[in-house]
């Protein structure tokens, strides 16, 4: 039996403090996810990701690393993908004539194709399993939080660019993670700070911004739902509603992958159905309406990671009063999020004929 072991943590630094270690040794944490902080060349990222791998070898090694102003390694040899935003606009460039609009359509897929393979061959080379990429979002000029991250506004163009990345990173070994579910891009408030509430009704979201969940169904490997409350549909933020994720995403699109919540930390995840929680309450209520995988991110860094091991223990605690249940299928989606193949060397990748004209077609 696969080991249901659901949540992502950090860690502080550029190496494993014994803290880490013995919080990565724990049954119930699944994976990492790095930061910023935790960079500081290809070496030392590499030294850690082995570290992390040595605790134990199942452990899912995440990053938030989509292009743009969402990519924690830029230095040393990594490439600065652009953001999304840029391919949206190379698929729209002026046409002079119709054969000319799927020219540059497709150029755009082609060069999307080129991000995916060159974010996730960089990050494999280094150690790196996974990264929360790609966004999803429609970019309908309100949302800072979102804006460039997005292709554009239109879904059938997010959905193509979206599939082109995802191949991209499938030729890498990578798995993806579509979000944010069902769509944040209408929302002018940011999750992190706020609780947005987009309050328009569920067929208007289906019609447009879900849209991409529906026509990526069968090539998805993950989603991340919004910390966004939809009042006309659940009172409860998406991730934290089976509404959205039993009925809706699983039942109604049909996604057949693993079900990330965003980060338990941010202001959108401490308010669940009007009621303030904690994480450890805000972690069994995503997992009890649908999430496979928790995260809780920045927190080792306060009172020592003290607010983790609160979660861990807090899981425990709760999972003998049977508060939420170990599930088989939420332990194989997570072991299928690991890379597939040998990674490339770093040296090795920079020569490498498909890497190097992966790079050429970059925008």
């Amino acid at each position: 039996m696969s080991l249901h072991a659901p949540l992502i943590i950090d860690v502080a630094g550029h190496s494993l403090s014994p803290d880490d270690v013995r919080r990565l040794s724990h049954p119930l944490v699944g994976g990492v996810i790095l930061f910023g902080r935790n960079w500081k060349d290809r070496g030392t990222l590499a030294s850690l990701c082995a570290d992390i791998k040595s605790v134990r070898a199942d452990l899912l090694i995440c990053v938030d690393h989509e292009g743009g102003r969402v990519q924690r390694f830029k230095t040393d040899g990594f490439t600065h993908i652009p953001a999304m935003r840029a391919l949206g606009q190379q698929w729209s460039l002026p046409a002079k004539a119709k054969h000319h609009v799927a020219d540059a359509a497709l150029k755009a897929m082609d060069a999307a194709t080129a991000c995916g393979y060159v974010m996730g061959a960089e990050l494999r080379a280094c150690g790196v399993d996974f990264t929360f990429a790609p966004i999803l979002d429609l970019d309908y000029g309100t949302s800072d939080v979102i804006g460039d991250r997005a292709f554009g506004r239109d879904p059938a163009m997010t959905t193509a660019l979206a599939r082109a990345i995802m191949q991209g990173l499938l030729q890498a070994g990578m798995a993806n993670c579509g979000k944010h579910f069902p769509g944040h891009g209408f929302v002018a408030a940011d999750s992190h700070t706020d609780i947005p509430v987009d309050r328009r009704t569920l067929k208007a979201i289906l019609a447009d911004d879900a849209m991409p969940y529906a026509w990526l169904s069968a090539s998805l490997t993950g989603v991340m739902p919004a910390h966004v409350v939809y009042p006309k549909v659940d009172d409860r933020p998406a991730g934290f509603s089976s509404r959205w994720l039993q009925d809706i995403l699983r039942g109604q699109l049909g996604f057949q992958g693993a079900v990330f919540s965003d980060d338990l930390s941010m202001a959108g995840a401490r308010e669940i159905g009007g009621v303030v929680v904690s994480p450890t309450t805000a972690a069994i209520s995503a997992l009890n309406a649908g999430c496979d995988l928790v995260l809780l991110c920045n927190q080792c860094v306060v009172d020592g990671g003290a607010p983790i091991d609160a979660l861990i223990d807090g899981m425990t605690e709760a999972l003998v009063r049977n508060e939420w249940l170990t599930s088989e299928a939420s332990a194989e989606r997570r072991l299928n999020l690991l890379p597939v193949g040998a990674p490339k060397a770093w040296d090795d990748l920079m020569v490498d004929p498909v890497y190097m004209h992966a790079m050429s077609r970059l925008p």
